[in-house]
């Protein structure tokens, strides 16, 4: 047979299998996955790196804490064990997002799956799931008890994805990301499970330091108004009343009723400051402040806090550390408690400001 004929017909293979891929996860909706099927165990039996794909920013960070030293390639770095590809960038929304022909090929290409789970990556969650039948697919909150997470009124019986939010719970998903590792490439499961465990510990003391931060905000002022309902479990964990413009997903439209009874509450509660979010439109938090002005009354913007997504890749705020420091420094400062301007670790670019 001619030679160029097989590599056309290869080409072609690999063609068809990448756009059904593609078509599944453009054509993927937002209805409630089942858990991810559970097969014969599979191990990795490649040569390294492992090719590691997560979508949020928060997920590939636990899997690059987890993965080890050389996760990420340095000049001069040894070979690296865990190589960790991001789907979703600064900025993004995974409500909204919608897989691009390079995710389809980078997710194919994949030796293993990291995501969120709780319906966060509404419109790829489904095709997520499906690709754990031939490849392994990990929700790291899949291990968490029901009764650590939240499920508001009108979330349709949905838990609030947003857990990353209170440190000590997003804490909890180290080890089974670790646990994934390990049994994935059981060569180096004493290594995983070294790095869970000291990147446990650093996440230990940043839940001290958001506790010991927020606490000094004075009691009445404790009212974390913000574009949509992401800080909930931040609430929870370090006693806020957390309010959002928009629900659970931005996919929702704030309506003028929740405005106008967000704007009576500004009065009524001499709230100060509100907060925007970095992957969010500021357009429902702008209606806010017009609403109050409208009443004579001036409420400023306290900075902007990163919800869905964490900051830009390469900064400390790019972090999930840096992320949450900024955030809790920002709000304490915001709110007239005590926090350092440099944050935790004197690291915020900004000063714990925008």
């Amino acid at each position: 047979m001619d030679l160029n004929l097989v590599r056309f017909r290869g080409l072609a293979v690999c063609g068809l299998s990448v756009f059904l891929l593609l078509a599944a996860i453009l054509s993927t909706g937002c209805d409630s996955p089942s858990t991810v099927a559970s097969s014969e165990p599979r191990t990795f039996a490649g040569d390294y790196p492992i090719k590691a794909v997560a979508t949020t920013g928060m997920v590939a960070d636990l899997v690059r804490a987890v993965g080890g030293a050389h996760v990420e390639v340095e000049a001069g770095a040894e070979p690296q064990m865990v190589e960790v590809t991001q789907l979703m960038g600064s900025g993004i929304d995974p409500h909204l997002y919608r897989a691009t022909r390079d995710d389809v090929n980078t997710i194919a290409n994949a030796d293993i799956v990291f995501y969120n789970g709780l319906m966060l990556e509404g419109r790829m969650t489904d095709t997520l799931v499906k690709i754990g039948r031939t490849k392994p697919v990990f929700a790291v909150t899949e291990s968490l008890d029901e009764n650590a997470l939240l499920a508001p009124d009108g979330a349709e019986g949905h838990p609030d994805p947003h857990v990353w939010m209170d440190v000590e719970t997003w804490s909890r998903c180290v080890d089974s990301v670790a646990d994934a590792l390990a049994d994935f490439d059981p060569e180096h499961a004493d290594a995983y499970r070294a790095n869970a465990a000291a990147y446990e510990a650093k996440l230990a003391e940043l839940h001290a330091y958001a506790k010991s931060s927020l606490a000094t905000v004075p009691k009445e002022s404790r009212v974390l108004v913000t574009s949509h309902d992401a800080f909930n479990y931040l609430g929870r964990a370090y006693d806020l009343e957390v309010l959002g413009i928009q629900g659970l997903s931005t996919e929702s439209e704030a309506g003028l009723a929740r405005i106008n009874a967000l704007v009576d509450l500004l009065e009524e509660r001499n709230v100060a400051a509100v907060f925007v979010e970095s992957s969010v439109p500021t357009k429902s938090i702008e209606a806010l402040i017009d609403g109050a002005r409208s009443r004579g009354r001036d409420v400023n913007v306290g900075g902007e806090l990163y919800s869905d997504a964490m900051g830009q890749a390469g900064t400390y705020e790019g972090s999930y550390v840096g992320m949450i420091d900024h955030n809790v420094t920002t709000v304490t400062r915001a709110l007239g408690g005590e926090a350092p301007a440099g944050g935790m670790q004197g690291k915020l670019s900004a000063g714990g400001e925008e």
